[in-house]
């Protein structure tokens, strides 16, 4: 796999950045993204990784994220939400819910997998 460097700040970058120091699991998370956007890929592999990012519903980088999110606010797996008053602890659970929902919207999906799907077709 070849490595290019970034040269520009991009948004990109700029987001990785104000995400940094949050928790080591984000920081896996940004060097992950930051290597992906900075190494040159086949187009064999540049499809596979923008269908694993957000384009394969139920098998994608998406779809992870809306599993953590669930997990993370969820009072039986989480003391810190279980912790919480009665009315607090059900909106973080409710809002963690609606945040998976909407993470798993297909239509989230249309666009990752149509740019997939043109790589293939050339």
């Amino acid at each position: 796999m070849n490595t290019t460097t970034l040269t520009a700040a991009t948004d990109l970058d700029g987001t990785l950045d104000d995400l940094s120091g949050i928790h080591p699991g984000i920081d896996h998370i940004r060097h992950g993204l930051a290597l992906l956007a900075a190494s040159t890929h086949t187009a064999d592999r540049l499809q596979t990784i923008i269908a694993a990012l957000a384009g394969s519903d139920g098998a994608d980088v998406l779809t992870a994220i809306a599993h953590t999110i669930t997990h993370l606010t969820n009072p039986d797996t989480q003391p810190a939400v279980a912790n919480l008053p009665a009315e607090r602890r059900k909106a973080c659970e409710h809002h963690g819910q609606l945040a998976a929902y909407n993470l798993n919207d297909p239509d989230l999906r249309t666009h990752t997998s149509n740019a997939s799907a043109a790589i293939s077709s050339y």
